[in-house]
């Protein structure tokens, strides 16, 4: 054996060929790129770079637009303002329209009440003219009483018997008796007694005879209450200041002076 064979050896390994291929290239690729910026270099250096700003465009948009916005504004501020005016008037409308239905309410209101006062005024001058209409009537009725024949004789003093004689039987709308009566059915009934024919309603029997004052009233003569022709109640006349008839459902046929509901009129058939 060699005297050196185990003397470590002080040359560098060989590097293999793929190692220094590798490295040859990652070097060729930095040269290349150092070139290219290189090349790059002169080439800024020699044609200096020039950027073109459309400047006056940008700014001719930008002035459209500022121009726009002030019509927006200025629109939004012309609509705020009348639709400011719109609602002032409104309210001015509502306040006026309000104010006026309170005047309407005032006036109608004191239009009713000078209404009620006229009608009670009418009703109080009308009680007191029927007031003095029964005074006078009554007052009447007392001087026929002192100036007429109180005692009936012949077809009146029948007449005078028959009605005497229903007193106290009951009133019936319609009814002619012998039970019960209704105002115009006893004073037909009783004139039928005698042999006279007289209409069956009221209205028709107050011009039925020969119309007669009430300061010259004789047993049986008839007696009605509202307008001749027109009349609403009709009664007989039997002297004494007395009057007999079929009064109402509560009353029935009732024997009455004159002064308990003064007649407007009367006629004599007999």
């Amino acid at each position: 054996m060699s005297h050196t064979a185990h003397i470590r050896s002080h040359r560098k390994p060989r590097r293999n060929a793929s190692t220094v291929a590798v490295r040859a290239g990652v070097a060729g690729g930095v040269l290349s790129t150092l070139a290219v910026a290189g090349a790059s270099a002169q080439a800024s250096a020699a044609e200096p770079v020039t950027q073109t700003l459309e400047l006056p465009t940008l700014t001719a948009d930008l002035a459209t637009q500022i121009a726009q916005s002030a019509d927006a504004t200025q629109q939004a501020a012309a609509n705020y303002q009348l639709r400011a005016e719109r609602d002032a008037a409104a309210a001015k409308a509502a306040k006026e329209a309000k104010s006026d239905l309170a005047d309407a309410k005032k006036e109608a209101k004191a239009k009713a009440e000078a209404k009620r006062k006229a009608e009670a005024a009418r009703k109080t001058a009308e009680a007191a003219s029927r007031s003095s209409d029964r005074t006078t009537l009554a007052s009447t009725a007392s001087t026929a009483t002192s100036t007429s024949s109180s005692t009936a004789t012949g077809s009146a003093a029948a007449v005078v018997a028959f009605v005497k004689a229903q007193v106290g039987k009951a009133y019936v709308s319609g009814a002619t008796g012998p039970s019960a009566y209704d105002c115009s059915g006893l004073v037909q009934t009783a004139f039928k007694q005698v042999g006279i024919s007289l209409p069956r309603v009221s209205q028709d029997q107050s011009t039925a005879g020969t119309q007669v004052s009430l300061s010259n009233l004789q047993p049986g003569d008839i007696l009605y209450w509202g307008s001749a022709g027109s009349a609403y109640h009709v009664g007989v006349y039997v002297g004494d200041g007395m009057f007999v008839g079929a009064q109402n459902p509560s009353s029935g046929v009732v024997e009455r002076p004159l002064s308990y509901d003064p007649p407007s009129g009367a006629v004599r058939v007999l």
